[in-house]
């Protein structure tokens, strides 16, 4: 339990035998009667808690009405209402979208399993030790360097365009399968330094622990140093997760039918822009329960370590 300062030594005991009571059954049980500062501590909390509410709730309205009645009153909005927000062209667009973005779920499910052993072994090839392992070490930081500083729609483009230009025989020239290369190059670079960002974060004295058990290097990193590293690291790679999911959206640049290519179709033959108010609202709609998951395991993680719990 945890106890602030301002409570005093009978109010902690009595607080203690309240949460003993509740885990065992009724308070009455034990003939416990909760103070009157404690009753009232409490109602002043509840009160704090609907006071808070109501304003967040006021602020909010207010917040949506100037914004609505600034957009709704702006010289351009009926064009722009019927360029960017038709109902006939949304309900158009709503299952063709919905049926490329099928390829979009696909590729992030292939793609991130490929992401996260790829760079899981950049990482541990990064930090290798030992001059034998010097080549290893370069050629992995090269490879970090180059697929972080290059821009992934130059990345996506040379995959996609360059590749089947080189007619190579036995290499396909599928653009969802060239695309979903370009991702996992692109992504394992990122996921490789926050997989290096982990390892690195687990102090040398676990590692030295290990080896005075038997356990070899390898069996080290792999028994003790990684399993800590991951689930120190489990946010941020969330967080690129969340990234590659919309970023599957760019496949379309090589032809590959997704969400957004489903939109563009409809788009080139209405000239109005609807559908890509839809497939952006569906990748949102895709992105949010991805996003809400990642903020709860960080505010877990955060309890844990302010507890002083395993990370």
């Amino acid at each position: 339990m945890t106890v602030t300062k301002g409570d005093s030594a009978p109010e902690r005991a009595g607080d203690e035998r309240d949460s003993t009571s509740g885990a065992g059954g009724d308070a009455a049980d034990d003939g416990y009667v909760p103070s009157e500062r404690r009753l009232e501590r409490e109602r002043l909390r509840r009160t704090r808690a609907r006071r808070a509410t109501a304003v967040a709730s006021l602020s909010t309205l207010a917040t949506a009405v100037v914004l609505y009645l600034v957009v709704v009153h702006a010289p351009g909005w009926p064009r722009t209402k019927e360029t960017f927000f038709s109902a006939q062209y949304a309900r158009e667009a709503l299952p063709k979208v919905l049926e490329g973005l099928w390829l979009n779920v696909r590729l992030l499910l292939v793609c991130g399993a490929a992401v996260l052993v790829l760079g899981m072994l950049i990482a541990v090839a990064r930090t290798l030790r030992g001059p034998v392992f010097f080549p290893l070490r370069v050629l992995a930081a090269a490879y970090t360097d180059f697929f972080r500083g290059l821009p992934l729609i130059i990345n996506l483009m040379i995959v996609v365009l360059g590749v089947p230009a080189l007619r190579l025989q036995g290499v396909t020239v599928d653009p969802v399968l060239l695309g979903g290369t370009a991702l996992t190059l692109t992504y394992s670079a990122y996921v490789a330094e926050v997989f290096r960002a982990g390892i690195e974060s687990v102090h040398p004295s676990q590692r030295a622990a290990a080896r005075s058990l038997g356990l070899t290097n390898r069996q080290a990193l792999r028994h003790v140093v990684l399993p800590q590293a991951v689930r120190r690291q489990v946010p941020p790679l969330l967080n690129d997760l969340v990234s590659l999911q919309k970023d599957t959206g760019l496949v379309s640049i090589g032809g590959a039918v997704d969400a957004v290519r489903a939109a563009d179709i409809i788009v080139g033959r209405s000239l109005n822009y609807t559908p890509y108010i839809v497939a952006g609202l569906v990748f949102v709609a895709l992105t949010i329960p991805m996003t809400r998951f990642t903020d709860w395991v960080t505010a877990r993680m955060d309890r844990q370590r302010a507890q002083g719990g395993s990370l």
